[in-house]
């Protein structure tokens, strides 16, 4: 038997910091983002703030696979990088995301210093194409009978385009929320 193909892990990370010390923020950011980039796996980082001015910093890096992210998080290097920001970054939220449970989890805000309990598995993928797809046909079939005939003299791209600008928003927002919230308890058997 084939073992299950490894899934790339998302950590995003809020951190927050005395908006007067904007420049050694950044230059923590990218200190941090120079080490990892050496360690196989690494696969991306990035970072936003909300707003000018803003005391939050949402941080993100990707690995290609949870050995790889584990070799990082629990290296030498990591842990001095981390160390040099005593006193100036307070560490709020972390979360780890692989594939599309997304969908199926909510955010969980936990404290870096004191982990909670592990969350729970996502629901198998046939489960989470089963939801999906349940969402996704209704949505679909209102589409073809509501928008389709006011978009049928546009090329396909176009129609393509201004289908997906359409749905998206309403799947993300409106249907799949509603759809895994109605089916927790089978998705979580």
């Amino acid at each position: 038997m084939n073992a299950p193909p490894q899934m790339a892990v998302t950590v995003a990370i809020t951190r927050r910091v005395d908006p007067e010390k904007s420049a050694e923020m950044a230059a923590w950011v990218r200190a941090g983002a120079s080490l990892a980039e050496t360690f196989p796996g690494f696969l991306g980082t990035g970072w936003v703030r909300p707003e000018v001015g803003s005391s939050e910093w949402h941080m993100l890096y990707r690995f290609a696979d949870a050995e790889s992210l584990r070799d990082w998080e629990e290296s030498a290097q990591r842990r001095w990088w981390l160390s040099s920001a005593e006193g100036f970054v307070e560490h709020t939220r972390v979360e780890r995301r692989t594939g599309i449970e997304g969908w199926f989890d909510p955010p969980r805000d936990q404290e870096i210093d004191q982990p909670g309990p592990p969350p729970a598995a996502a629901p198998p993928r046939w489960k989470q194409a089963v939801t999906i797809w349940l969402g996704f046909f209704p949505v679909s079939l209102l589409s073809a009978v509501l928008l389709t005939p006011h978009i049928t003299t546009l090329n396909v791209v176009l129609k393509t385009l201004i289908s997906t600008l359409v749905l998206t928003p309403i799947m993300t927002y409106l249907v799949l929320p509603r759809v895994t919230k109605a089916l927790q308890p089978w998705l979580k058997r």
